[in-house]
């Protein structure tokens, strides 16, 4: 099944037009014509099969034929990850952990972060991309990059946990998740968090964890966490 999205359509939606350049995508590179049925994404749950009724590149047209509802995850996982000092780095995990089933991302800019910059709008589009290819009707939330200190003093859901390097006392993973309970996981830089920012986050009630015996890149400690989540809720269900 090929995915389309549209964010703005909902389950009173009856017929709605593809912008431009959908359009030409639709039209002009796969040859969709008059009466072709397309399966369309709000992003947010929904999954329409739709009927093109004006197989224009400028305003392709469709009416809705029927709609189905995806039941939302019984927990949500949000990564704050601080970005990785090449990009391409970044943007692997984000498609990876989107089509693995993550919910929320905030990349975070930490003591040791080597990229305090990111490209908020190439990044949603990776999101996005993403989750058309595994056919996903939910959208994972892109926040904003925040600074570590402001990310650990806000109210985050579930179980709050952080996944450093350093020898202290820590849990593995495995052992400290319950079924169906969200998780909000904090994953650092290469050179890892600093101890002030380790201090901070367990005053804050954050739980310290690992994520096994090796010493992982950044963007890999962030997809063996989003991993390790899902399969434990999904074998737990």
């Amino acid at each position: 099944m090929q995915l389309f999205y549209n964010p703005d359509i909902d389950e009173s939606t009856e017929s709605f037009s593809f912008d431009k350049e959908e359009s030409r995508h639709i039209i002009k590179v796969l040859r969709k014509k008059d009466s072709d049925i397309l399966h369309v994404t709000n992003g947010s749950g929904l999954l329409f099969e739709t009927e093109i009724t004006l197989a224009s590149d400028n305003k392709c047209i469709v009416q809705v034929l029927s709609i189905k509802k995806t039941a939302e995850p019984k927990f949500r996982l949000h990564l704050a990850v601080a970005p990785t000092k090449m990009n391409d780095r970044f943007e692997w995990f984000l498609e990876k952990a989107t089509e693995i089933g993550i919910q929320e991302i905030t990349p975070i800019i930490c003591d040791r972060s080597e990229r305090k910059v990111i490209n908020q709008e190439r990044f949603e589009k990776i999101i996005l991309s993403a989750m058309k290819q595994s056919n996903e009707t939910y959208l994972p939330k892109l926040n904003e990059a925040i600074s570590f200190k402001e990310f650990v003093k806000q109210k985050n859901e579930g179980l709050q946990l952080i996944a450093h390097c350093e020898e202290t006392d820590k849990k593995s993973l495995k052992d400290i998740l319950k079924p169906n309970e969200s998780v909000t996981m904090l994953i650092g830089p290469e050179g890892d968090f600093s101890e002030k920012e380790i201090a901070l986050a367990l005053e804050n009630n954050y739980q310290p964890v690992t994520l096994g015996n090796t010493r992982l890149r950044t963007e890999t400690a962030a997809i063996v966490a989003c991993h390790s989540v899902v399969f434990f809720n999904e074998s737990s269900n």
